[in-house]
């Protein structure tokens, strides 16, 4: 029985891993260009925000008192905003430093711009799956635990199928 709530905390865990990832190389990069347009930074903008959420309901989520798995749909709802700043920043490197998933040629000296922005990218995938794969488990459990139980005190009525009528 423990095996789902020691799966949870490990997800969580993941979640906040990664988010605090994300959140600290993209917000040194918008560091970087504080001078810029809100509008040409708006997708680094928006996985900021995404990653910031996610660390604060990580958090609070990762109490064992807070019931963990009747948050599903959060973690779903978490797991496609994941997901779109995935897709927006994968849309925004365009073939600027190689394409995505190139990951010959970086170096992590100087500026590391190309494994930097690589990085935030891989760590909102891995992010995105694991809100994915907690959604998925408190799906599981709910339907688990809230199965209906049919009593003998009432008395039910049985519908016949319709290709069984005898008419």
């Amino acid at each position: 029985m423990a095996l789902p709530e020691i799966v949870s905390i490990i997800l969580r865990l993941a979640e906040l891993a990664f988010a605090a990832i994300v959140a600290g190389l993209n917000g040194d990069y918008l560091h970087s260009v504080r001078g810029a347009s809100s509008w040409d930074l708006g997708r680094h903008i928006y996985t900021e925000v995404v990653a910031g959420l996610s660390i604060l309901f990580a958090i609070i989520w990762l109490f064992p008192f807070s019931s963990s798995f009747v948050h599903w749909p959060a973690d779903l709802f978490f797991s496609i905003l994941w997901f779109v700043a995935f897709g927006l920043l994968v849309d925004w490197l365009d073939g600027a430093c190689g394409w995505v998933f190139d990951w010959d040629n970086l170096s992590f000296r100087g500026t590391a711009s190309c494994a930097q922005f690589k990085a935030v990218i891989a760590f909102s995938f891995l992010s995105a799956i694991c809100w994915l794969v907690s959604a998925i488990v408190g799906i599981w459990w709910v339907r688990r635990h809230t199965r209906v139980h049919h009593t003998t005190t009432a008395p039910t009525y049985r519908r016949r199928r319709w290709y069984r009528s005898r008419v």
